[in-house]
Formats: C-alpha cells, structure tokens, sequence
C-alpha cells in the first residue's frame, strides 16, 4: 500500500516512521515534509492547500491512503475533497471532514458543542469586534486571572492568559480590534479560569466506533516552571502518572463517549483522530478544547506505546470496520523534548548548520520538525527543530536520555526547556 502523508513536522516524521514497522505499507511519500522523513520517505514539493496539486500526485503516484497531519488543510475541507472526487473514489483518508474539522477551526463552535452535550468544560462567553465593549465589560464582571482565546486557528499560539484586568482589556482590544492573531483573532472567547494539572486525550474514531490512544502530558510555556509564551509545544511525556483508573474512566464516560455520540447525533462526519486537551481540577476532568488531528509533540511519545500495526489501524479508520481491531499498548515512558531556534515563538533565524545528530537507537528516536538539506548539510527551517524522544522505566529517566542526546546536537542559538516532567 502506497501512504502520502499531509504535514512537514516531527509529528509527520513519527507517522513515517511508524508506519514503516507495517508488512503492508509500500511506499511512504510526504508533502512536504523534512530532512528526516526524506530518510524514509519521499518528500514531495506540493502546496498542500492547493488541492488539486494533491490529486495530480495521489493519481501520478498511486496513492491508497491519505493522512492528514496538520488542522489547516483538515480545517480547509481536504478530506470532503478526497471523498467526493470520482477520480479519486477508491482512495482512502483518514481526517474528519471540513464540518468536524470546525471543532478545532472555531473554538466558539467546539464550546457549543460541549454545552449541548453536557461535556464538562470551564464557563465561557464569545465576543466580536462589534460588541468590544460588552466583552470589556464581562471581563470586569469576572476573577482573574482572564482567559483569552482566539476563535480561529493560531498554531497552538492564540490562547492568553492574563492576570491584570488592564491588560486583559488592552489584549482583547489587541485582538478584536487591532489584528493580533490576523482572522483567526476576529472572534474571541473569554473563559473562566480552571486551576488544574493539564494532559492530553487521544482518540481514533471510524464515526461510530472509537479506540482510546496513550494518554500524554506535553508543555506549551517557552520557559522553566511553565513560564513565558505560549509554543506549538516544548515537550511530551506518555504515559501520564497522576492519571489513574478512576480518572481516566471519568474521562471516557463523561466526555469521550459524549464525544463521539455528539459528532454522529450532529452529523459531523469523522474518521480520524480526536485530540481531547483535558484539565484536572480536584480529580475531576474538563475540556479545555478540541484539536481535530493528532498532537504534536505528542504523537512522538504516543505512537512508540502503541504495538498495534499502525497502518492496519489507519486502513480500519478510513473503512468504518474500527470495532474489528484491538489495539495493543505497552508500558514503557517515553518523553520528547522539543529543541527550538534562538527567539522562537517571536521572530527567529532559518537556516543554521545543525550538527551532531545521532544516529537513532534503542532508547532515543531524533523526530525531525524545522529542517532541511542543503547539499550535505541540515539546516534549522523553522521555529521547531527537532524533537529528541527517549524511553525509559519512568520519565526521570526517560528525559535524562534525552538530555544527554541534546547535549551533543548543536547550531546556532539552539533552545530547550530544561524541565520536562518537572510537575510529575
């Protein structure tokens, strides 16, 4: 089976490589992808919103399955296109369709989707550019500290939280008024702040049936003790030690089989991935929001746990026949720590010799994110670099492996966070 795999990140890099432990997989191609997935793969040079460049190279190359990594291209309707091309009516995909990729395009619209269905989640209202001064004053009427979120796709970027309700008036205007995060600013939610531990859900669902993945715990702050702005993400760590039976089935009853029942009863076709953020207030679990893909850095350290045939997963996900398989995890920690350009996630430098990057082993994993070749050389292409993935007994141990790795990777600039797993 021939896979083309949507996206250019370590996430994608995890999809390749996972996906070459599968007896059935035959060819792996990635659009665009990086210089590590071109060590398992081929890179393809297509504008992945550009959907009919999409389909020239799924029929040039003879494409049975579709990935879709990264929301934008989900959010934008790449899988109802896929579907509803007769051209391309044998080929399959996994990825929710532009109608239930809107539980990550509007986090107006995931919220209400949680209010129908009773899914715990922190009280909120939604604001425009037209009613500024309503959200003005709702910001009065609350506690600090203010939860600001755009409506719209931010990189994992658009969330604020505030603790001065001056800035947080200033940052609303920042957001409505002013183009902050561009369009995906133009709506903003104000959420009540929940005081918690956060992790990360995981669920692979064919519309009907649903499997649950590792659960993992990643880091958003670019600094020490969380601390900072917010990233695409610094670091992960699966499994999750404070989540334990009773919580986790909390979680499945309250909110993922709500889930799943809420995108059938609405009819918001799926066969994908369900990236539930979770948040753990006196042992009892919230949604913080819906991602409609699988997480990065996450699926990193999700992926290495599952036994299963990943690409007979996939194929069961894009068939409807889901409930057919069992999925396998082991116990093994896992932890990612995410090395960064110098200024990353504000204004940082391209194009950096990377050096030292160890072949991969046993216990550590190099996932490729910002790079490509150039000649001989790798270089950094993006505010992400590389994601160094160790396995140990615990996460002590696991991320003391990836920190001895990082030690001999260096270019210019390069950053990390020193204290992955420190809260656990």
């Amino acid at each position: 089976m021939n896979v083309l795999i949507i996206g250019s990140g370590a996430r994608e890099h995890a999809f390749c490589w996972k996906l070459k432990e599968s007896n059935n997989c035959k060819r792996i191609f990635v659009a665009p992808g990086n210089a590590g997935t071109s060590k398992i793969a081929s890179n393809l040079n297509v504008d992945v919103l550009n959907f009919d460049q999409v389909k020239i190279s799924i029929l040039k190359l003879d494409i049975n399955l579709v990935m879709v990594g990264p929301e934008i291209p989900l959010i934008e309707g790449i899988v109802d296109f896929i579907n509803n091309d007769i051209d391309l009516k044998s080929v399959l995909v996994v990825g929710p369709s532009k109608a239930g990729a809107k539980l990550e395009g509007s986090k107006d619209f995931s919220k209400e989707f949680m209010v129908k269905h009773n899914i715990p989640t922190a009280k909120y209202q939604s604001f425009s550019s037209e009613n500024l001064d309503k959200g003005l004053d709702y910001l009065q009427s609350i506690s600090p500290p203010y939860v600001l979120k755009a409506d719209g796709p931010a990189a994992g970027k658009g969330v604020l939280i505030v603790d001065n309700l001056n800035e947080a008036q200033k940052e609303l205007t920042n957001m409505l008024k002013n183009n902050k995060f561009g369009p995906s600013g133009h709506n903003v939610v104000i959420e009540e702040f929940l005081d918690g531990i956060e992790l990360s859900c995981f669920v692979l669902t064919d519309g009907t049936s649903y499997k649950i993945l590792p659960y993992a715990k990643d880091y958003k702050r670019i600094g020490e003790g969380d601390k900072g702005l917010n990233t695409g993400g610094m670091g992960a760590i699966s499994p999750v030690p404070f989540a334990n039976k009773e919580f986790l089935k909390k979680v499945e009853k309250r909110i993922i089989v709500p889930t799943i029942n809420g995108l059938k009863s609405d009819n918001l076709p799926y066969k994908g991935f369900v990236f539930i953020g979770l948040i753990m207030v006196d042992n009892e679990p919230y949604v913080i929001e819906y991602n409609v893909r699988m997480g990065d850095p996450e699926t990193q350290v999700v992926l290495p746990r599952i036994k299963t045939d990943f690409l007979d997963l996939m194929i069961s996900t894009a068939q409807g026949s889901l409930a057919e398989r069992e999925i396998e995890i082991i116990d093994e920690t896992y932890s990612n720590i995410v090395m960064v350009a110098g200024g990353y996630p504000e204004n940082y430098e391209k194009g950096n010799i990377i050096t030292g990057i160890p072949e991969d082993t046993n216990s550590t994993i190099i996932f490729h994110a910002g790079t490509k070749h150039v000649n001989n050389d790798i270089l950094t292409n993006g505010g992400r670099v590389l994601s160094v993935v160790s396995k140990g007994q615990g996460h002590n141990e696991a991320v003391s492996k990836s920190y001895k790795v990082i030690e001999k990777i260096n270019y210019k600039n390069k950053n990390y966070r020193k204290d992955i797993g420190f809260d656990l």
